[in-house]
């Protein structure tokens, strides 16, 4: 590891104009390339204090030996020179777009002297014209098989064509027309290239013109009683139309638009462009790439652009390019677009209207992709056995943690608390494993002592268990000590226990504050009483939790009170993915690309998940909560037919006791319960609107 300052040039040294620089390693590897409007300023950033740099900056100016730049004139060829640098030396530490799959293109390779329509994927080649990027290429030729019928282009390859040259007869297409045949001459080479042009222009979405100089031809030849070439004209726009309704139109003012769409997380981003041209989507592509330097959605954006359009010129950049982000130089990169176009391009955020909404079904997009890689990279065997074996590694762990389990706090400043346990058998979720629980110790707002409680809770559950079962012996207090929070009386026999109503009963929870479906009767065999595993009868190997430093010494303080001493405690603090262990003062920092980091993180973002959305629909319940829940012996069904007999719980309020009881299914002692619970929760005035001095009806939905 190089130390900085070894290599740092005096202030004097470098110009404050605007340039691109590189960063070299110990091998002379160009490992970084940037671009800045002054290199003074923007090189001098790299060698502050090591404690203030990102951490991937940090590892690149640690593993770097050398910096050098070159000057350049302005901010758009500084652009332009970064991008050329990327793409020749490809840095470790520059942010590189990779494609999740090959796309294909409909090209038409206009090079040739007879253009040839195919399905390319990979590289761009000269003089060839690309539309798309298509899903799937059986797409392109459909789309292909209709417009044959109208632009007669060649398809066959170069051996069938020079095959048919010689033999002076051509293939199948030519003898059903869907071919010019000019491997024949029943063409000459400027005729099918009128055709080939003729094919691009409508792709490109100039379709208006030939649909309506088909149907123009028609009425002509149904007026010159030529019916068979006006039926036949009629059926080659009725081809076209289809053709364009494969693509859907979602911009109605013919707009000309790339969108682009970023999701992102600490290690990862997704990115999703949609090809729009003539207000129809003409294409679509993605890509994932690594975090690999401090980069924020405007750098993602850029680096995004860059890519996009860095070998593209012409018609190939559209008008307008939306992104979620404008990048740091907005003015800088749009005149490079503008040159690039050989024309002025928009490049802005969408605020309103169709654009904005087609820009949220990018998003959308972007978020599916990115959730999918992670998907794909999370169930291959070998990736996860080497993701454990990293964390054992990096833990100090002596196996690989086989079942991981991890908490998290969720609340709404500071109320309806509640926590998540989530587990990971052999690096996948096992989510018939989840349990989640309400914060009961205390109430208010403290992480702290909330994850001591649930951590107190879960493993106390587990050493009831190993009792049970005569897997654990607790010692006996010393003389004059409290007894140990583990020694608790044995369980009743499951015969003597009845079962726990489900909580959609509306049974109140235990003591300890658990779903009353974690307090099932349970067999003394490790098994429930109808042969399924116990629930909390597995310790994992490895306890993670949400957050830093103090919530893993409450993790570990609460086992440490329980005498268990063999499972290992960590914590994966979001801000920079830095992973705590109990009682050091410094994080271990998992390398970037290590899977083990990676699990790490899926682990803590689904205990994330499993826990908001439990406080919501608790929050969501609360809210929604009536005075008959109150009601004893009032189940669901007749607070229905309550409420739909009377319309509303303000007319049930005002309802006789006799008028109630004439609702099925509900007796007099039912009637007086519900007449006294609604008359002990009436409001002492009606809610009133002060600005405009209206009383406020309660809700009809069943609540007050």
């Amino acid at each position: 590891m190089a130390d900085p300052s070894s290599y740092r040039p005096s202030p004097g040294q470098i110009p404050d104009s605007p340039g691109v620089y590189k960063f070299r390693d110990e091998h002379r590897r160009v490992i970084y390339v940037g671009k800045a409007k002054n290199l003074r300023q923007r090189v001098a950033n790299y060698f502050q204090d090591l404690a203030h740099l990102h951490p991937r900056t940090r590892t690149m100016v640690t593993t770097a030996a050398s910096v050098e730049w070159t000057v350049v004139s302005t901010e758009v060829e500084a652009l332009q020179l970064e991008y050329t640098w990327i793409k020749e030396f490809d840095p470790r530490f520059n942010v590189k777009y990779r494609d999740d799959k090959s796309y294909p293109y409909l090209a038409v390779t206009l090079n040739e002297e007879f253009p040839r329509v195919q399905v390319m994927r990979g590289a761009k080649k000269k003089g060839v014209r690309y539309f798309g990027p298509y899903g799937h290429a059986w797409a392109i030729r459909e789309t292909v098989d209709l417009m044959l019928r109208v632009f007669p282009v060649r398809t066959c390859s170069a051996g069938v064509f020079k095959n048919a040259a010689r033999t002076g007869r051509p293939c199948l297409l030519g003898y059903i027309d869907k071919c010019s045949a000019p491997c024949v001459g029943r063409v000459t080479p400027e005729e099918h290239r009128a055709l080939a042009e003729d094919f691009c222009d409508f792709m490109a979405g100039r379709t208006g013109t030939y649909i309506r100089r088909l149907e123009k031809d028609m009425m002509q030849a149904a007026e010159e009683m030529e019916y068979e070439r006006a039926a036949r004209l009629r059926d080659d726009a009725g081809a076209l139309k289809r053709a364009m309704e494969k693509s859907a139109v979602v911009l109605a003012d013919a707009t000309d638009a790339d969108l682009i769409a970023v999701a992102e997380d600490e290690l990862e981003a997704a990115l999703q462009i949609f090809h729009v041209r003539g207000g129809r989507v003409r294409g679509q592509r993605g890509w994932v790439t690594d975090k690999v330097e401090a980069v924020d959605t405007a750098g993602l954006v850029e680096h995004a652009l860059q890519q996009l359009y860095g070998e593209e010129r012409g018609d190939a950049v559209p008008k307008e390019v939306l992104v979620p982000a404008l990048p740091e130089d907005t003015e800088a990169v749009s005149q490079w677009l503008a040159e690039r176009r050989g024309a002025q391009v928009s490049l802005r955020i969408p605020q309103r209207g169709d654009k904005k909404d087609l820009m949220t079904t990018v998003q959308r997009n972007a978020q599916q992709a990115l959730g999918l890689h992670k998907t794909k990279r999370a169930s291959d065997l070998t990736t996860r056995s080497r993701a454990l074996e990293e964390i054992a590694e990096a833990l100090g762990l002596d196996a690989a943690p086989l079942r991981i389990e991890c908490y998290d706090i969720s609340h709404l400043q500071g109320d309806d608390v509640v926590a998540s346990m989530v587990v990971f058998e052999d690096g996948l979720a096992r989510k018939s494993e989840y349990r989640r629980f309400q914060i009961k110790g205390f109430e208010g707002q403290d992480d702290v002592r909330s994850m001591h409680e649930v951590i107190g809770r879960r493993f106390k559950r587990y050493l009831q268990e190993k009792e049970r079962t005569g897997e654990w012996e607790q010692p006996p207090p010393a003389s004059g000590e409290a007894p140990h929070p583990a020694q608790v009386p044995p369980a009743p026999h499951p015969a003597q226990v009845p079962p726990a109503p489900h909580p959609a009963q509306g049974a109140p929870l235990p003591a300890d504050g658990t779903d009353p479906r974690d307090t099932d009767p349970r067999g003394d065999d490790g098994r429930e009483d109808d042969g399924r595993p116990k629930r909390f009868a597995y310790p994992p190997q490895l306890v993670v939790v949400d957050g830093g430093q103090p919530q893993v010494a409450a993790a570990r303080r609460a086992l440490d009170e329980l005498g268990i001493d063999d499972i290992a405690v960590c914590g994966l603090a979001k801000r920079l993915e830095e992973v705590w262990l109990p009682d050091d003062d410094d994080p271990v920092v998992l390398p970037r690309s290590s899977e083990g980091l990676y699990l790490l993180q899926r682990v803590r973002d689904e205990a994330h998940r499993f826990a908001i959305t439990y406080q919501r629909s608790k929050r969501a319940k609360r809210i929604r909560s009536s005075p008959l829940d109150d009601v004893a012996g009032l189940g669901e069904t007749r607070k229905q037919a309550l409420i739909k007999h009377f319309g509303s719980v303000k007319k049930l309020r005002q309802a006789t006791i006799e008028e109630i009881c004439q609702v099925p299914g509900i007796g007099r002692r039912t009637a007086e319960s519900v007449a006294a619970a609604l008359a002990a929760a009436a409001p002492a005035a009606p809610a009133v609107n002060t600005a405009t001095g209206e009383i406020m009806e309660e809700d009809d939905g069943g609540t007050s």
